[in-house]
């Protein structure tokens, strides 16, 4: 060690050194052996979840007794409280790996009512403390010894029979190593993935979003300010402006800190008024107009009839980048119907008061939506489509797979971008609408405030169940009225119901049901008559109407669908 500033060197006399050097000796023996007999390892907490951030891991509440909250806390996010009920005083304890013939600290923070905190099985002598109840956080606290054989005692908290519940918070069992090591703190967790919008009003925005480990709280933002926290995986952000887009992401948090924020999510709120804004009548007639020639008359869209109340342009094509949709009219195929011809069609009909919407997807589509870049390719581009052509909408037909997480992003995104009139579709297969589990009617329900209509295919299905249960074959009323009862019973608007059918034996391998069975079909679940073996337990007056695939095969068969189902689809209630 250098000599401090200032410090200077003596001379001094000569004298013999031996008895100074033994001294020197014994005295650093001494201080080395007091080093080795004093030294012990650090005392450590040796409770686990000791402030309950991972909820009630760790901890046996007797009875259910014991649950976690958020406020008030002591430290961290999350506190025990317990309820007293009859003969139960809402014990909550857990065991505690010791070292026998020990000392230990006991402490726990607690509020509330009264509030007992002790340990048993100490091998010596059990101890308790408790206090009547306090409206502040209040320190218990306590020591023990362990036995010569004891490696395990039960660390407990109670309230009292009749009494109040009582909140307990960062207990400590202090003192030696019982094997465990002390419990290392939480990490910031990991930033939230699959934020999704649900349900909007014209104030409230209801979002979810995938559990983060490690979390126990999680913070929701719009526009980038603090807007609410929760507890779980959803929350519903209020105050809201109607028909107003907004910018919604959500941070984890624990007792370490919070994650960064995850990828935004948009979301438009409802204008006012109720049910989906659309410029659709009440009880509308579908049909699809291909772009293409199979075989089926071919036809511009002016060659549409007035009957069709949503045409939808099928398909768009899928691009190099995931997700992202274009349009190529085919005017080969079309006998030279122009770009031009296609455009100004459009505004005609749409001058008439009809809807075009371009159509994603079909028996051959490859359009994937299943992360967020993809999800914001598909709203940006079919945004785009809608802006060059004016399409009125969008209409989903993805045969091969759909992401309901991601779909219904993009679906939001567009809808941010496009307002309340925008127009969506959908078209699934009858296996993807059995159950509100599957992808596609978790899609149609999460996007419902917007939704305008689901035609699902009544065609090239095979027998399906019905809402009660039973098995209908395909191609009779009651396959169109029991299968329809699982989507208006299911969560779906009746409104945004309607019966897909093929226009004629030709439109579709198998399924084809004639336009009188539509019809009662129709009368079935709107008014309750021309019903076949099923009968719903109510009626749907508000029932959307009928699709059909497509025009095309419609004008094949001379009209013979639009022409009968068109009025009656009208005439509804």
């Amino acid at each position: 060690m250098e000599r401090s500033a200032g410090s200077s060197r003596r001379r001094r006399r000569s004298r013999p050194v031996l008895g100074g050097t033994m001294a020197v000796v014994a005295a650093a023996a001494l201080t080395v052996t007091g080093l080795v007999s004093t030294a012990q390892a650090a005392d450590v907490n040796n409770a686990r979840n000791a402030g309950f951030e991972s909820g009630l891991a760790n901890w046996t509440c007797a009875g259910n007794s014991g649950a976690i909250v958020s406020s008030p806390v002591h430290g961290g996010t999350s506190a025990l409280k317990a309820t007293p009920a009859g003969q139960d005083n809402a014990k909550c304890s857990q065991a505690v790996k010791v070292k026998p013939n020990s000392t230990y600290a006991l402490s726990s923070w607690v509020q509330g009512g009264y509030a007992y905190l002790g340990v048993s099985g100490t091998g010596t002598t059990d101890v308790s403390t408790w206090t009547p109840g306090s409206t502040t956080w209040t320190k218990l606290s306590t020591s023990f010894k362990t036995g010569a054989n004891t490696t395990s005692v039960t660390v407990y908290t109670h309230g009292w029979y009749g009494q109040a519940a009582y909140l307990a918070d960062d207990f400590e069992v202090t003192g030696p190593d019982g094997g465990g090591g002390e419990e290392p703190g939480p990490v910031i967790p990991a930033a939230p993935g699959g934020l999704a919008a649900g349900a909007t009003t014209t104030s409230s925005v209801s979002l979810s979003w995938n559990a983060v480990s490690g979390a126990t709280g999680y913070t929701v933002y719009r526009d980038g300010t603090k807007a609410t926290t929760s507890t779980g995986t959803s929350a519903t952000v209020t105050g809201l402006t109607a028909d107003t887009a907004y910018q919604f992401s959500v941070s984890a948090t624990n007792a370490a800190g919070e994650s960064a924020k995850s990828a935004a999510v948009s979301a438009r709120t409802a204008k006012n008024g109720t049910g989906p804004v659309t410029t659709v009548p009440k009880h509308a007639v579908t049909g699809y107009w291909q772009n293409f020639n199979n075989g089926a008359a071919v036809q511009k869209l002016s060659d549409v009839p007035a009957d069709y109340d949503i045409i939808a342009v099928s398909f768009a094509d899928a691009t190099a980048t995931q997700g992202a949709v274009t349009f190529n009219l085919d005017t080969a195929g079309l006998n030279g119907y122009t770009d031009a011809q296609f455009r100004s069609d459009i505004k005609a009909k749409q001058a008439a008061g009809k809807n075009v919407i371009i159509s994603i997807g079909g028996e051959l589509g490859t359009v994937r939506v299943d992360s967020d870049a993809s999800a914001t390719a598909f709203s940006n581009s079919v945004y785009a489509l809608m802006q060059d052509y004016g399409f009125n909408g969008v209409d989903i037909d993805l045969e091969n797979g759909l992401n309901s997480t991601y779909m219904t992003k993009a679906l939001r995104q567009l809808s941010a971008k496009a307002g309340s009139g925008l127009v969506i579709t959908m078209a699934p297969q009858t296996i993807d609408m059995q159950s509100t589990s599957g992808e596609y009617f978790k899609t149609a329900l999460n996007v419902k405030d917007i939704l305008t209509v689901v035609n699902m295919q009544y065609y090239n299905s095979g027998s399906m169940l019905g809402c009660d249960g039973k098995v209908y074959s395909q191609g009779s009323v009651d396959f169109l009225t029991a299968l329809a009862c699982i989507q208006l019973e299911g969560g779906l608007d009746p409104s945004q119901v309607g019966i897909g059918v093929p226009a004629s034996t030709r439109g579709a391998g198998s399924g084809y049901v004639s336009p009188s069975i539509v019809n009662a079909a129709l009368d079935c679940l709107a008014k309750g008559t021309n019903c076949g073996s099923f009968k719903p337990s109510k009626t749907y007056p508000s029932l959307r109407g009928a699709m059909t695939w497509s025009t095309n095969w419609d004008a094949t068969a001379g009209f013979a669908w639009s022409k009968a189902v068109g009025p009656h689809v009208r005439s509804l209630p």
